[in-house]
């Protein structure tokens, strides 16, 4: 079972290569990046299997042993979360290749497969990654990979919003360097199973300069306010698809190297006020931003950051309940988020633009898109029993059995907060849906146009990505289950250091 751990990494980053040799022949790409992603979805089922079998799974690449070696580890965790991203990173390419077809965007530049397969490997890469060095390349990799596709099809917009997000990245990433070397410096390690051993040993203060270091550097690439400007300002200017797997998984990823460091290394309960009073922010800026803006994808953007709120929320309380909550939004998050962004894409193609001002009458024109559409936004408002009700609930219920006046008052806001978003995706609906086109509205194409066997694909994937939200609600027991056992494992990581440096050879 232990070639299934580096599969979901190895898979695409040889499938990038491929198709970065043949880049010119766009049949051919249309056919094995598809392929490719269905393989890492195929992984990724099989390493949940074995988990859910064997338990923490750990591989040294190289042969040389922990912590000197190269490690990948899948706990139930990072299992999950690889196999539900997988899975959404074989919609989008769907959606792409089936957008293509369809000859809305037939001039798309071959170099989108090799750099989407890119940075499919570098998200399997991040979930995996046992040290931080091999997590900063992860990241690394993300970063080339998205820049690429952030600024297909240039525009002075896009490059400007590219610029905006790789300098804001970069950042970062200095930081990142910056905190690995001082790590290094002070245990002389940076493997992550060692390191839960030894920074315990280090003096208080250097441990909580390293937490808050490591909590810029993740809050910055995660848009924890105050850390969240260069989102709203990057993504919106993306081709749709592509602010999809970026919103998807993008912060996602960082968010889970925030859980994965302060869980391993500096789980410090006692201080984690911080981490909630910058949940409160978040989940406050983000979603009152929401509110501010006409645009559905800034909106939609602006929501993402609100809600990086309710994960960061889950961390700071430091409890298995909070975890667990955590774990089942970041899945229900993963879904929901690349479904909208399919779903303005539809809405963009068959309304002409993506402005309130100038939308209406969508639900006239097509009553499917408007179902899409109306479904995954009252998950993410969490209006029951959608799968986001069942996260929010399960944050709720874990801030409340915290105890103490900064719980309930964190709880409160997230609370207040769902109220926001269900306005701001009522105020969508109810401009661009139920009310009459306005006149300066952009002519919407002739329907014959709209009924290409593409498009039809197009609304097939996202058809079944609004299923997989319904999904996760139905199935909430059993997940529910499987991320109480993750988040018992990270609160008590013996098994996870075993399996690095002891067990890696079994």
């Amino acid at each position: 079972m232990n070639v299934l751990v580096p599969l979901p990494f190895a898979l695409p980053l040889l499938g990038a290569a491929l198709a970065m040799v043949s880049r010119r022949r766009n049949t051919w790409l249309r056919v094995l990046a598809p392929l490719v992603a269905a393989g890492v979805v195929g992984a990724a089922a099989g390493l949940v299997a074995a988990v859910a079998r064997d338990g923490t799974i750990a591989v040294q690449l190289g042969g040389h042993p922990a912590p000197l070696g190269i490690t990948l580890v899948a706990d139930r965790l990072s299992a999950l979360l690889v196999t539900v991203s997988a899975a959404v990173l074989l919609a989008i390419m769907l959606h792409a290749v089936a957008e293509g077809a369809a000859g809305l965007d037939g001039r798309e530049p071959g170099v989108f497969y090799p750099a989407y397969l890119a940075l499919t490997a570098g998200v399997c890469l991040l979930f995996l990654a046992g040290d931080l060095f091999n997590l900063f390349v992860a990241f690394e990799i993300m970063l080339a990979s998205s820049y690429v596709l952030m600024t297909l099809t240039p525009t002075a917009e896009r490059m400007r919003a590219g610029m905006t997000y790789t300098v804001v990245s970069l950042t970062s990433s200095i930081l990142f360097l910056t905190a690995l070397g001082l790590t290094y410096a002070a245990t002389g390690t940076v493997n992550l199973a060692d390191l839960s051993g030894r920074v315990a040993d280090l003096p208080a203060g250097t441990r909580t300069a390293l937490g808050l270091l490591f909590l810029v550097v993740f809050g910055i690439k995660g848009a924890i306010v105050p850390m969240h400007l260069w989102l709203p300002d990057s993504y919106p200017v993306a081709v749709t698809r592509v602010t999809a797997v970026f919103a998807a998984l993008l912060t996602k990823a960082a968010v889970y190297a925030l859980i994965r460091v302060q869980t391993l290394l500096f789980p410090r309960a006692h201080e984690s006020w911080i981490m909630l009073g910058l949940a409160a922010a978040t989940m406050v800026v983000g979603t009152l931003g929401a509110l501010a803006h006409d645009d559905i994808h800034r909106v939609f953007s602006f929501t993402l950051v609100g809600h990086i709120g309710y994960m960061l929320f889950g961390l700071g309380l430091f409890s298995v309940a909070g975890l667990t909550g955590a774990i089942l939004y970041l899945v229900h998050h993963i879904v929901v988020q690349a479904t909208l962004f399919l779903v303005s894409d539809l809405m963009q193609g068959r309304a002409g633009g993506t402005s309130l001002r100038r939308l209406g009458g969508l639900a006239e024109l097509s009553s499917f898109i408007a179902v899409l559409f109306l479904v995954p936004a009252l998950s993410v408002s969490g209006v029951p029993p959608s799968s986001g009700f069942v996260a929010k609930l399960a944050l709720f219920q874990a801030g409340l059995g915290a105890g103490g006046p900064l719980a309930y008052a964190v709880t409160g806001v997230a609370i207040v907060a769902s109220l926001l978003t269900l306005m701001a995706m009522t105020r969508i609906w109810t401009l661009g849906f139920w009310r009459p086109r306005p006149e300066e509205a952009a002519e919407p194409p002739a329907p014959e146009s709209y009924t290409r066997g593409g498009v039809r694909v197009m609304q097939s994937v996202t058809a079944v990505l609004v299923a997989a939200g319904l999904l996760i609600a139905v199935f909430a027991g059993p997940l529910s289950a499987w991320s109480r056992r993750a988040a018992t494992d990270l609160l008590d990581p013996a098994a996870y250091r075993h399996a690095v440096l002891n067990g890696a050879d079994r």
